[in-house]
């Protein structure tokens, strides 16, 4: 408790930040985890369960396609949820996103297959899987507020980097999974029931999970905007998020796409290209992205910790020109079919581009609006944009087979949306990191933010 004592009245003390940390981050955990499950499942088995009368490559894209539909009902999950969050509270909202996300994943391993019922299984599929995006369109807005508005302002990069490194974990765990699975069991077994596996035990993730989220407390900051909100009329956050934040939220839009283009294409498309085209086992690429996640775990505070020191700006930079500059050298490494160098690219590849903006994108972004439209803000710039990311594994499963087998389409549709997105993070206001030592003059706390509150 002493540490908390000490750094700003309105922030959680010691015990009261980590609470807050792990509530985000177990909920986070389990959405995460849920949402790349079927990432994993869609480019190794839903084509042969839910399309078998499609040929194997096109049985995958119509795969990715269920994938990418979730995408679609993000932005609308944004819009609900940021509203939710802005008016009632993060927490509220969080419980909500949890249980739907949650309850539609376990569904998902229920189902009956195509040949059991036919056409009724992939629309149930894909029914379910917009459930899945709409729960998680709220999820990473309010994951993040509730650590970053509860943190030290010094120290708001690092924390908000805690609950981001949730979708690491979320990966971690889910590839771990599966790839147990298709250790102990044959492929038969694993057709037959073992896929399903994945998306049973998250329902035990979800009563810890909505057991640590119910016990955790509201923000510093909603409650300041609430009280400060009761004393005079006001939009609803979304018209006033499109009237007085429009240029940030473009930015904001257009800086996320390197992130999620580039997250896609290493741990769901490349899973899919080194087990189908290089026509590898399944484990290389499983065990690839495991180990991959792993150092993602690690990579995602350092990375917090460091803009804390240079700023947010500055860190999301080097992400952005990273992916573009290895999108070759990624698939060029793939190409060798050896699976120590197919490891080394996915770790090198999903931590130095995807995971590196990942973790500072939260407090980049929280900077570019204001706290009564922030949960909206943070939404919607994140969950539009993720309609690319969605379909990127499409997209580039439509350029492999347009480039006749080889990536190298691929490779320039990933370096062209990095440096669209460069171009994006390099046109925000920069914002200097904040002092080691918090000023304790209260007029000084906004000058945080680049964009008019």
């Amino acid at each position: 408790m002493g540490r908390g004592n000490g750094a700003h009245p309105d922030r959680a003390p010691g015990g009261g930040i980590r609470r807050v940390v792990l509530g985000s981050f177990a909920g986070a955990l389990l959405e995460w985890y849920d949402f790349f499950i079927y990432g994993t499942a869609s480019a190794l088995v839903f084509g042969d369960l839910f399309f078998p009368e499609a040929d194997p490559a096109v049985g995958t894209i119509a795969a990715f396609a269920t994938f990418s539909v979730g995408f679609f009902a993000r932005p609308l999950g944004g819009v609900v949820f940021g509203h939710l969050g802005d008016r009632v509270g993060r927490r509220s909202a969080l419980i909500w996103t949890l249980l739907l996300v949650g309850a539609a994943t376990f569904l998902i391993g229920l189902l009956p297959t195509y040949e059991q019922v036919g056409l009724l299984a992939p629309a149930l599929l894909t029914l379910l899987r917009l459930v899945q995006g709409f729960g998680l369109g709220g999820e990473y807005g309010g994951a993040a507020l509730l650590t970053i508005e509860s943190a030290p302002p010094e120290r708001r990069g690092f924390y908000g980097s805690l609950p981001q490194a949730a979708a690491s974990a979320g990966i971690m765990l889910g590839t771990g999974v599966f790839s147990l699975c298709d250790w102990l069991l044959d492929e038969e077994q694993f057709l037959a029931w073992g896929w399903r596996v994945p998306f049973l035990i998250s329902a035990l993730m979800l009563a810890v999970g909505l057991f640590i989220r119910l016990h955790t407390e509201e923000t510093p900051d909603f409650r300041r905007a609430r009280a400060v909100a009761a004393s005079r009329p006001e939009r609803p956050p979304l018209l006033e998020l499109l009237g007085r934040h429009r240029r940030n939220l473009l930015l904001a839009l257009g800086a996320r796409l390197a992130e999620t283009v580039s997250s896609n294409v290493v741990n769901a498309f490349a899973v899919a290209y080194v087990g189908t085209q290089l026509a590898m086992e399944d484990r290389v690429p499983l065990n690839g992205m495991l180990i991959a996640s792993a150092v993602g775990l690690l990579v995602c505070p350092l990375a917090g910790r460091l803009s804390d020191r240079v700023g947010q700006r500055r860190v999301y930079l080097f992400g952005a020109a990273f992916a573009a500059a290895f999108a070759v050298p990624f698939f060029l490494l793939l190409d060798t079919r050896n699976a120590l160098v197919i490891g080394f690219a996915l770790v090198i590849g999903y931590n130095l581009g995807p995971t590196a903006m990942f973790a500072v994108q939260p407090t980049m972004f929280a900077r570019m609006f204001g706290t009564r439209v922030r949960y909206t803000g943070l939404s919607l710039a994140y969950q539009v944009s993720a309609i690319l990311g969605g379909l990127t594994p499409l997209i580039a499963s439509a350029l492999l087979a347009a480039g006749g087998g080889t990536p190298w389409l691929v490779a320039a549709f990933t370096t062209t949306v990095a440096l669209l997105s460069w171009l994006c993070v390099h046109a925000i206001t920069p914002t200097p990191p904040t002092p080691t030592t918090p000023s304790p003059r209260p007029a000084r706390r906004p000058t945080s933010a680049p964009a008019p509150r």
